[in-house]
């Protein structure tokens, strides 16, 4: 079952999770139930014209999980494989997200059933305005913040953006986060989520007993998250990259390479394979490689029970989303391997969406280097209270970031009361 990511419906996993916290914190039946179902759900099925003239109908959803701590916030995916249930539990997970690094939001996401690799860019425009003025109702800068996801961007984000402000009769930057800076967007959004994770790496690596200077680090996937990650691993932290990858292979060398000259390498071939002076290796083999630190920046479903008793890494941190089954999970803490869950290690990005959405809200614009400094210390103090849950519930940190997402929620649905 752990390698067959489809026959796994990610909604009951979102819901079995709710359950384990449920139990630890001896939670009653009602609170269990709030938090096991969407406030709202919103299916859109809308017509675009395509480029040869002709008219499609495409299906759109939109889900708010929980507004009990402020607005909704989650990401628009656009692909041939979204479903509702998927919607939802991705709803779930920005809402404990949200609350982990303890930002005043709820969650939510949304996503349209299509394949824009097959569509042209006006299509892509097309699609977006309609499936914003179709959600429009219920999205907006107290309510909803949509951002990018599996395949849209800071350019699908100015198109909603766009026909949100042009509803209203004036622009509302503060409707949606990352966009291009040019409409409102925030230094340091780009390298956001790599650079929380180093923070968090650091953090934790005190704690385990990991070095990071001097120390070896294996990142699968050298996209956006992996590559900042190993970027300021390297400048900043002093760490040894050892091997890599992205969808074409991998690369290993047992003394370290230079990031950055391994990102040239890739600009100009398209991939990281073939850098010179490393050895080839295998997407499985990089999870495995004899590492310090685990960074798993790529696909959901990659350390599953056949092989987490492979990894050699001391400490794994979650760049990626879902990248760990929850068997695995249970194998890597046996092993005394310290993981760092993606709802902590990558929430960097969402937290420099809150400040997005706080510098559009004022108007007022803050420099990187301000940027970068909040950020960090909401990483230092997130990993500090999912440590402190992990030590009082003798729990791994998987469990330790659910308990301090899902109390935080709690806390406010209790103290809110139940209207009318």
């Amino acid at each position: 079952m752990a390698n067959e990511p489809s026959s796994i419906n990610p909604f009951e996993t979102a819901r079995r999770q709710v359950d384990i916290v449920a139990e630890l914190l001896k939670m009653d039946e009602g609170a269990r139930a709030v938090l096991k179902y969407p406030k709202r759900e919103l299916t859109v099925n809308f017509p675009v014209r395509m480029d040869n003239g002709t008219y499609r109908v495409f299906t759109g959803y939109r889900v708010q999980y929980n507004m009990a701590r402020g607005p909704c916030k989650g990401g628009i995916r656009y692909h041939p494989s979204v479903t509702l249930d998927e919607v939802r539990a991705l709803a779930a997970w920005m809402t404990w997200k949200c609350a982990v690094v303890n930002i005043p939001y709820g969650g939510a996401k949304g996503g349209v059933i299509c394949d824009p690799k097959h569509m042209s860019p006006g299509e892509l425009e097309r699609l977006t305005r309609r499936y914003a003025s179709e959600i429009s109702g219920i999205i907006g800068p107290e309510v909803d913040i949509p951002a990018p996801d599996v395949y849209t961007d800071s350019q699908t984000m100015a198109w909603i953006m766009d026909t949100y402000s042009m509803q209203k009769g004036y622009s509302v930057p503060g409707v949606v986060t990352g966009k291009p800076i040019s409409l409102g967007g925030s230094e340091g959004r780009g390298e956001a989520t790599g650079r929380g994770c180093a923070y968090v790496i650091r953090e934790a690596a005190k704690d385990a007993g990991v070095r990071v200077k001097g120390g070896s680090v294996a990142i699968q996937g050298f996209g956006n998250a992996g590559s900042v990650a190993a970027n300021l691993l390297y400048d900043e932290q002093g760490a040894k990259i050892v091997a890599v990858s992205d969808s074409k292979g991998g690369i290993y060398k047992a003394d370290g390479f230079n990031p950055h000259a391994v990102e040239e390498h890739k600009k100009k071939t398209g991939s990281v394979v073939g850098f010179p002076g490393a050895k080839s290796i295998s997407n499985e083999e990089v999870l495995e490689t004899k590492a310090d630190i685990l960074v798993p920046a790529a696909l959901e479903n990659q350390i599953t029970a056949k092989n987490a008793d492979k990894i050699q890494a001391k400490l794994v941190a979650e760049a990626a989303n879902g990248p760990t089954v929850p068997e695995a999970d249970t194998i890597l803490f046996q092993k005394k391997t310290t993981v760092l869950p993606d709802v902590l290690a990558n929430a960097g990005g969402v937290t420099v969406s809150y400040f997005e959405w706080a510098q559009d809200i004022q108007g007022f614009f803050w420099p990187l280097s301000e940027v970068n400094t909040r950020l960090e210390r909401v990483m230092v103090q997130s990993y500090a209270d999912v440590h402190k849950a992990a030590q009082q519930y003798k729990v791994h940190n998987r469990t330790a970031a659910y308990v301090v997402a899902i109390q935080r929620v709690v806390d406010a649905i209790r103290i809110r009361g139940i209207y009318p």
